[in-house]
């Protein structure tokens, strides 16, 4: 349970590098060797005010922050849950979950609520902007134990909140400024005011994670390109079958995939020199998407002509590649993160959901373990433990979906004429595109 206090005596707290009171003297290193900026002499701040005392702080309630709180809840663990927004956030498409995902959905237990909602994708075909087809593919010829289904983002975050205790989650808790204390407890001040003192902060607050940047991680990276993604909606059913369609054209691509159903998520990925300017208008989003194909198949256009307007998105396509002794470790002291706070990385393998699931458990069970070991040494060495095993997962994953992009964004004729041509139709092999789904997980 939480607890109130009062404090009155003076607390000498550790700012971070984005602090406002940073003096740029001197540095500090943790025991793991993240290294941070600090004052020549530690801040003195006298608190006049109520503190919560929480053990377990999840900051973000995206979905790396609601399958870790889940993940801890059936070990036995409590948590809070930090959501900066009013209510879930229900808006964005869907995304694309490969064994690996249903796996941890599995081991949590709402795979079973889930898949009955979604189409279970049967393989994938890949065609040039003409309409030609270049190859298809099977997943269950490749890998019999491969599971594909699109899922609605919306649905996916409703179901794992609903498994979570009454009141595990607080929103209108947007993050103002984090600090250590001398004794590894970590004080979050929130926008309005309040305060909390944390034994262990997870944080799952996303590609621009505050968390992740107190820590002293570098911003996340521009790929050059950018993405459209709508959802669109067939009241009276949709006229697909089940199976990804990939549309490849120069330097830019497409793709739509049923999702349930009703529903079939779409996408545009196209070069740019910039992220460019932020679009809130919907009609400006899909026509603007609308423009880039409109000379391609008609099949696209209908889809983007059912599409909602509120569904449509705009996106820059950005990473951040985890460095061994360069890049800070995922913990510092009693602080981690989770997901894209830690590791973002481009969407051409389907592997950033997924990831951020694998995280969650992984990231639980050495955590719960910890705790109920009562050694509060243990639960430093758990964190580091997760960054290690995690690492060597995620790194090589980051890599290997930028390259991919890279490829599949060329632009010049000739290549492109060697990808449709040569590369597609006779190199490709399906199978060693599926190995990274491999995850072992067993039930919480």
């Amino acid at each position: 349970m939480a607890t109130t206090t009062t404090t009155t005596s003076s607390f000498v707290f550790l700012k971070s590098p984005a602090s406002t009171f940073l003096m740029h003297n001197d540095h500090f290193r943790y025991g793991n060797g993240a290294r941070r900026r600090r004052s020549s002499k530690p801040i003195i701040i006298k608190a006049q005010s109520e503190v919560r005392k929480e053990h377990v702080v999840i900051v973000g309630g995206g979905i790396a922050g609601l399958a870790t709180a889940l993940s801890l809840h059936r070990l036995g663990v409590r948590s809070l849950v930090l959501e900066q927004a009013e209510s879930l956030r229900t808006g964005g498409t869907s995304l694309t979950l490969m064994k690996n995902g249903w796996r941890v959905l599995d081991a949590i237990g709402v795979a079973n609520e889930l898949r009955p909602q979604f189409l279970e994708i049967q393989g994938m075909v890949v065609k040039t902007e003409d309409g030609r087809e270049l190859r298809s593919f099977n997943f269950k010829e490749e890998d019999q134990s491969q599971e594909v289904r699109a899922v609605e983002r919306r649905v996916l975050l409703e179901t794992l909140a609903g498994h979570l205790p009454q009141d595990t989650i607080q929103y209108s808790s947007r993050l103002a400024s984090i600090e250590a204390t001398p004794n590894g407890d970590t004080l979050l001040e929130l926008v309005d005011g309040s305060k909390l003192l944390a034994k262990i902060v997870i944080g799952c607050d996303g590609i621009r994670s505050p968390i992740a940047k107190w820590m002293g991680f570098p911003e996340p990276k521009y790929a050059g390109h950018c993405a459209f993604r709508g959802l669109a909606s067939y009241p009276d059913g949709q006229p697909f079958g089940p199976r990804v369609n990939y549309i490849y054209g120069r330097g830019l691509r497409a793709g739509y995939v049923p999702v349930s159903p009703t529903k079939v998520y779409w996408f545009i990925c196209f070069n740019s020199p910039s992220p460019g300017p932020k679009i809130t208008d919907a009609s400006v989003l899909k026509n603007q998407a609308k423009e880039l194909v409109r000379n391609w198949s008609s099949e696209l256009l209908n889809i983007m002509d059912s599409t909602p307007d509120d569904t449509i998105i705009r996106t820059p396509l950005a990473d951040r590649w985890l460095w061994p002794s360069i890049t800070p470790p995922a913990s510092a002291g009693r602080v981690v993160v989770v997901g894209d706070a830690w590791h973002p990385m481009t969407p051409n393998l389907g592997q950033g959901a997924c990831c951020a699931l694998e995280d969650a458990v992984v990231l639980a069970k050495k955590l719960a373990l910890a705790i109920k070991s009562e050694d509060p040494s243990s639960v430093e060495g758990a964190l580091m433990s997760y960054g290690s095993e995690r690492w060597s997962r995620v790194f090589p994953l980051t890599v290997r979906a930028y390259l991919v992009g890279s490829v599949l964004q060329w632009g010049n004729p000739l290549v492109c004429s060697v990808r449709n041509n040569i590369v597609l139709p006779k190199l490709v092999k399906l199978g060693p595109m599926l190995e990274h789904t491999n995850f072992t997980c067993e039930s919480l």
